[in-house]
């Protein structure tokens, strides 16, 4: 019976497929398939939890073939992440603009993505302080417990690090071996690496021009190449959403979602009140704000519903060249560079909000000024290097609560809920990302103003 009822869950989602390729033939905007990949899914998920429960045989599988679809799409954007990563910092040397801009654009873009940290992790704090969150609240039971054990291991790789030591691992002895994202830092490791790659160029450019023009060709050939596979992989994002959305609904532990719900509310305060900083920052620069949502809502879906910074790389590009009007080579040096540096959700508000919230358990006044400061401080360092996958915000809390002297615990208390919050985090790791490439863009004189206000979706783009 069993079977039949999976085989039933299998038919109805391939049927949902079908919905939206129909959707797309009728020439249905990218954007609005999207959404309606979203919103079936939440209610196909929705609907499994309440026949069948989160932990019975018939979900658990149905979930398992369901990934198919959503964890492999996943998992195709994933595979294209580290070639996009090297080609395009790489290519954005061989842009004659850029090359001329490289110092303003390296200082804007790294700049913007640090200052906004810094502002999420005061955020943070005051949600933190604002809804009265504290560490002790919280009731560990089993699966607490063993998150916890498991947090330990990974921690003492972290305690036992100085900072010489952390900074040394960001660099790539193997890029070869960092290409194929050996390590938790192979990230930052390639961008140096195709960061010393494009600088070499430059000054081969100036002596030898006839090699370097040769060069900057084959980049430019690799380039389109990858960014097709990109276009081709993106097509498939509709169908990605709706099964990665109907996993959650049809997984999420809704009973311990009420139990923390104050620091789920919390949380979702914090991560719209940053994101909310990044649409004033739009239009601080003269920009409206509601095109930025409009044109940017497919990749901060896609975030959400993937989890994955890194993963939804692609599409951010794709959105900041085609959809913002920011230049090729500024998107493709921030692009990169915000999966490691400035991510406001994982590496800014969480950490911050766990630490204020793990303060008294170690007896610090978590009002006290200097905490609060040295605590931001080292949010903003702590800040590189923070993987842009799933884990990466685990990673960049015990980073913080380590250099901070603080219990770790807290973090594997909160293992129930980390599913929600990962996915609003995510999506504000990109649209601090995309705030950072227009506003760099902007500043340096090599923005598009005429396609961010275009009233274009992405279909162009993406369907190309």
């Amino acid at each position: 019976m069993n079977t039949v009822l999976v085989i039933l869950n299998i038919v109805i989602l391939f049927a949902l497929i079908i919905g939206l390729f129909m959707m797309q033939k009728k020439h249905v905007s990218f954007s609005k398939r999207v959404f309606a990949g979203l919103g079936l899914g939440i209610l196909f998920g929705l609907i499994i939890h309440l026949l069948y429960g989160t932990t019975s045989e018939v979900t658990s599988t149905t979930i398992e073939w369901f990934s198919i679809v959503g964890s492999g799409y996943v998992k195709l954007l994933q595979m294209v992440v580290m070639p996009l990563v090297f080609i395009s910092i790489v290519g954005a040397f061989t842009k004659v603009k850029l090359s001329k801009n490289l110092g303003k654009i390296s200082v804007y873009g790294i700049g913007i993505l640090l200052v906004t940290t810094g502002i999420a992790a005061a955020i943070g704090i005051g949600a933190a302080l604002g809804f009265g969150l504290e560490g002790l609240q919280i009731q560990a039971g089993e699966a607490e417990t063993a998150r916890n054990v498991e947090l330990t291991e990974r921690a003492a790789m972290v305690e036992d690090l100085t900072i010489p030591e952390q900074i040394l691992a960001f660099l790539p002895a193997n890029p070869f071996a960092d290409l194929t994202g050996s390590r938790p830092t192979s990230t930052i490791a390639v961008v140096i690496f195709a960061s010393f790659l494009g600088i070499a160029y430059l000054g081969v450019r100036r002596k030898q021009q006839e090699q370097a023009e040769l060069f900057a060709k084959i980049v430019d050939a690799l380039y389109a190449i990858i960014m097709r596979i990109v276009t081709l992989i993106l097509r498939l994002t509709p169908y990605g959403v709706l099964a990665l959305m109907t996993k959650v609904a049809a997984t999420s532990d809704y009973e311990a979602i009420v139990n923390l719900g104050k620091f789920v509310i919390a949380s979702y305060v914090a991560l719209i009140a940053m994101f909310l900083i990044h649409l004033v920052m739009i239009s601080l620069a003269k920009l409206n704000p509601a095109t930025y949502v409009k044109k940017g809502m497919p990749a901060l879906t896609f975030a959400f519903t993937s989890r994955s910074s890194a993963g939804t790389l692609p599409l951010n590009i794709k959105t900041q060249t085609g959809g913002y009007g920011v230049s090729e080579g500024v998107a493709n040096f921030v692009g990169p560079f915000s999966l490691t540096i400035g991510q406001n959700g994982c590496a800014g508000i969480y950490p911050a909000m766990l630490a204020v919230m793990a303060a008294p358990t170690a007896g610090i006044n978590p009002l006290d000024p200097s905490f609060l400061i040295t605590l931001v401080l080292v949010v903003i360092i702590s800040s590189f290097g923070v993987a842009g996958v799933g884990g990466g915000a685990t990673f960049a809390s015990l980073i913080v609560l380590s250099v901070m002297n603080l219990p770790l615990a807290i973090v594997g208390l909160l293992i129930s809920v980390e599913p929600l919050i990962d996915m609003g985090r995510t999506a504000l790791n990109v649209s601090g990302s995309m705030t950072s490439g227009i506003l760099t863009s902007k500043i340096t004189g090599d923005f598009n103003e005429k396609v961010y206000n275009e009233k274009t979706s992405l279909d162009h783009v993406v369907e190309v």
